[in-house]
């Protein structure tokens, strides 16, 4: 899909890789919804990007993206590209996971991104085109110690995400998944962590870093090329 023109919904607008997105698909002459939950940063951020609409939502509440939804109809009159960004972390041993902290993650890593792509369907059927880039991670192609209630998630919403592409491919909507790698945001400041965990010397085979930046760079090309499935890096296809 060309992005120029286009009207581009982007969660977890107000930082880290949802922020680096909204920026690069108004540098390519898109207009873009911002979503996040922070009001000021939003309107903060929307005086920087030409022709974008901040919206303050809560992704893991279905109510509040239905109504998200609707206000960007309603002011742009169409919808053509979805990246369900917002997310996050979670670090715990299987152990010490907690039920409670991992149902508020399901709706907000897995079933937010759910809504969102149930209520953008019928305009992009409509309009007979649409794109939806789904943001996975990198360990829900690993097994790492820590993160099995996080990557078990972003496994689901990757399945979630190459079946509703076979759904939707006759209406000519391209569903892509993307895997990124550690990332330089607040993302791991922001992860919620209980128990002790043990780490041992897994941090010594790390690559370094992405920036979000880059990482924008491959959302923005995974709409292009319409792929389903976006690696950051090449080496990641080996753990899958």
């Amino acid at each position: 899909m060309e992005i120029n023109g286009k009207v581009a919904i982007v969660t977890g607008a107000s930082s880290g890789i949802g922020l680096a997105t909204a920026k690069l698909l108004t540098k390519e002459g898109a207009k873009v919804a911002l979503v996040a939950r922070s009001k000021g940063k939003l309107e903060s951020l929307s005086k920087k990007l030409p022709d974008s609409l901040p919206i303050p939502c809560d992704m893991s509440k279905e109510d509040e993206i239905v109504r998200m939804v609707e206000k960007v109809k309603k002011h742009y009159g169409r919808i053509d590209i979805l990246i369900n960004n917002a997310g996050q972390g979670y670090d715990a041993t299987i152990e010490n996971t907690k039920t409670a902290t991992f149902r508020k993650l399901f709706e907000l890593d897995l079933l937010g991104p759910l809504v969102a792509i149930q209520k953008v369907i019928p305009e992009m059927k409509a309009q007979k085109e649409g794109a939806i880039v789904n943001v996975s991670s990198g360990t829900a192609l690993m097994a790492l110690p820590n993160m099995g209630a996080y990557s078990s998630l972003k496994r689901a919403l990757a399945g979630l995400s190459l079946t509703t592409r076979g759904e939707l491919e006759k209406f000519n909507i391209k569903v892509s998944v993307i895997y990124p790698y550690i990332t330089l945001t607040d993302f791991e400041k922001n992860t919620i962590k209980d128990g002790k965990m043990e780490w041992g010397d897994e941090g010594g085979a790390f690559q370094p870093p992405d920036s979000a930046e880059f990482v924008a760079e491959k959302i923005v090309e995974g709409i292009r090329s319409e792929e389903a499935e976006i690696f950051v890096h090449d080496w990641l296809k080996k753990h899958q």
